[in-house]
């Protein structure tokens, strides 16, 4: 455990206008949580209060979305390519999406207006099994390809949905582009939250999906504001999309203090504000990380606009930060609940866990306004989606380089 947590705070020059975050507000929020309520799966998923944890951690509390149980698929990802692949029908049909419920989205009406449509995705399982459940409910097909070293039980999940997948010999953003060729090559529909120049109204629309989640915690939280919220980052989709939800619903100045977290071996976020130019900067090793989900070498370019203006910190940490949100969130102390998370799911636990106990960390605490007031959010955005690497980090207590 001898590497260390990197931070830095993003400066901004405060006279420069800050990017707009309207579309994902409370009320494209509200718009892509109708769609996703017409699912006859559909239920809000858990806020859970750690009163314990808070209290053993010195803050006034900490709330962890459980997103292990959205839709019977054990991560969040499905949001995005539900409401993605929702809106691009509607947009097919010149219709609006609030048009489109679910029991009009798998009619026979609807389904002869399209055709047959293929959907293909690049993902380390989570957002592939959004998307080839989406198709799977729709009549439609699907193709997914994974990066090297993907967890065969992520690769099994997806092609139990019907869809042509494989894990190829690729690294994430490289299994992107062969999506794209094989979407340019074939006419397929790419649905991925990776934006580029060219390719930003579809990881809009996944951006938006994720929304849903966001305003469900507001609504469970009942009227308190957290002072605090951690989100963990790929891309920077998931990310960006919550930072903007919470930046329109309180305004930036009175919004909470967001920190950002990444894994220190695919930190392309963290790179790009610690440079701070203007650029954005990619990370091109394997990135051999446990936090799988998260490991994207490339910022998309939507998400980074909204966190280059709403976002105030940026940490880049070791796995074994991530293995120690693990082991908190799923033995919990007694009063607590329990929460299954996986290893990009318990990233943003497990640093508030680590900076609050590691009294090393006191410079950053201190940085990041941390004490007991302090009103935290998290996100556990996936359940054990890989089974089996998770008992060896909870069960057997490995350390996660392995």
């Amino acid at each position: 455990m001898n590497e260390s947590l990197k931070f830095v705070q993003l400066t901004r020059d405060n006279d420069q206008p800050l990017s707009s975050v309207e579309r994902f507000g409370p009320e494209a929020a509200a718009r892509a949580k109708a769609f996703h309520s017409s699912f006859p799966e559909y239920q809000a998923t858990p806020l859970v209060s750690l009163k314990e944890l808070a209290k053993s951690l010195g803050v006034a509390s900490i709330h962890v979305k459980d997103e292990s149980y959205r839709f019977g698929l054990n991560a969040f990802k499905v949001l995005g390519g539900s409401y993605t692949i929702g809106n691009y029908i509607a947009q097919k049909l010149g219709i609006d999406i609030s048009e489109l419920p679910y029991s009009r989205l798998v009619s026979d009406e609807i389904k002869e207006k399209t055709g047959n449509l293929t959907f293909v995705t690049a993902t380390d399982g989570n957002h592939g099994r959004g998307v080839a459940w989406t198709a799977n409910r729709l009549g439609q097909k699907s193709v997914v390809y994974m990066p090297k070293g993907s967890a065969p039980e992520r690769l099994e999940n997806i092609r139990k949905l019907g869809a042509d997948a494989s894990i190829t010999e690729f690294n994430y953003d490289d299994a992107v582009r062969l999506a794209k060729k094989g979407a340019d090559e074939n006419g397929w529909i790419m649905v991925q939250d990776t934006a580029w120049e060219g390719y930003e109204e579809i990881p809009g629309w996944i951006m938006e999906g994720y929304t849903t989640m966001a305003l469900e915690a507001t609504q469970q939280l009942q009227g308190e504001k957290p002072t605090h919220v951690f989100l963990q980052a790929g891309v920077g989709s998931m990310s960006g999309a919550i930072t903007g939800y919470f930046s329109a619903l309180y305004g930036d100045r009175d919004r909470p203090i967001i920190t950002i977290v990444e894994p220190n071996k695919a930190d392309c976020i963290y790179k790009t504000a610690l440079a701070n130019d203007g650029q954005l900067h990619f990370v091109t090793d394997d990135m051999q990380t446990i936090m799988a989900g998260l490991a994207c070498g490339e910022p998309c370019t939507i998400g980074w606009d909204v966190l280059k203006d709403h976002a105030d910190n940026f940490i880049s940490m070791p796995d074994y930060v991530a293995a120690e949100g693990m082991r908190i969130l799923g033995n919990p102390l007694p009063g607590d609940s329990r929460i299954i998370s996986g290893e990009s799911g318990a990233a943003a636990p497990g640093l508030v866990a680590e900076i609050l106990r590691n009294n090393s960390l006191a410079e950053i605490k201190q940085a990041l306004k941390l004490d007991e007031h302090s009103r935290i959010l998290c996100f556990s955005t996936e359940g054990d989606t890989d089974k089996e690497n998770y008992r060896k980090i909870v069960w057997d207590g490995l350390h996660p380089s392995f």
